[in-house]
């Protein structure tokens, strides 16, 4: 059984406490006092509002799905108190000062910072992209204007462009594309659109260099109570605990 601390405790987290099974959810940290508690008490996890009691709990890993902001505030942290850390919000991670930091900080505290696959498939896959010759490598990203918390009336695209620029002018809604550019060592090409007629958040990758060339779609259902992140996402977190201690490593 992995004992595992959660920070956040909105929607993300409850599909993950719900999903328990080879693990469990011994703490919960939010700023919420009424949440976090009425979380802890759901779900038989100690809550905290004080983030250095909560690292002082007994976990071998915490899951952050909660924010950029909380990733860039409590990541080195968590690594500090020497436990490892699952990042949902790898959009932080576009900051290379701070990516950096972070990293020397895992390697220092013989720590692990893992990023789950998201709303996508293949990341495994798209780190070949580190070693072989790539020759384009495109993410384009269709959401409704809903999830992107905006009013567009036609198909309308809003940004084309390098990941590390997407993140910044769309933080909440650009996780993938700093997940692909981690996988393949390189700033990817963006495309994210608006379309009033997709109800999913769908992604499409084209990925071509000396090994062949792949395109992939995934059109995900939003998740519940929060339409700007997919239930893929939270659904590969699950996947990612549950396979921690399992001696058989797939697609790594």
């Amino acid at each position: 059984m992995i004992n595992v601390g959660l920070l956040g405790c909105g929607n993300i987290g409850r599909i993950i406490a719900k999903g328990q099974d080879n693990f469990k959810i011994t703490a919960v940290y939010d700023t919420a006092d009424a949440k976090v508690n009425a979380f802890g008490e759901e779900f038989g996890a100690k809550p905290y509002t004080d983030i250095s009691l909560f690292l002082k709990e007994s976990c071998e890993v915490i899951v952050e799905a909660a924010s950029a902001a909380a990733v860039k505030a409590h990541a080195k942290a968590v690594l500090e108190a020497g436990k490892d850390i699952i990042i949902m919000s790898v959009g932080a991670l576009a900051d290379e000062e701070f990516r950096s930091d972070l990293i020397e900080t895992a390697r220092k505290n013989s720590g692990k910072i893992h990023i789950p696959s998201g709303a996508v498939l293949g990341l495994d896959n798209i780190k070949v992209g580190q070693i072989a010759h790539v020759d384009k490598i495109l993410l384009k990203t269709t959401k409704s204007p809903a999830s992107l918390k905006r009013e567009i009336p036609d198909k309308t695209q809003l940004f084309c462009g390098k990941a590390g620029e997407c993140v910044k002018e769309f933080p909440k809604n650009t996780n993938v594309a700093e997940s692909l550019s981690l996988a393949a060592g390189k700033d990817i090409d963006v495309e994210l659109w608006a379309d009033p007629a997709e109800d999913r958040n769908m992604h499409e990758i084209f990925f071509e260099g000396e090994f062949g060339e792949v395109y992939v779609r995934i059109r995900n259902v939003p998740s519940p109570d929060n339409p700007a992140t997919s239930y893929l996402a939270a659904l590969s977190i699950l996947s990612l605990l549950r396979n921690l201690d399992n001696p058989l490593v797939i697609g790594a």
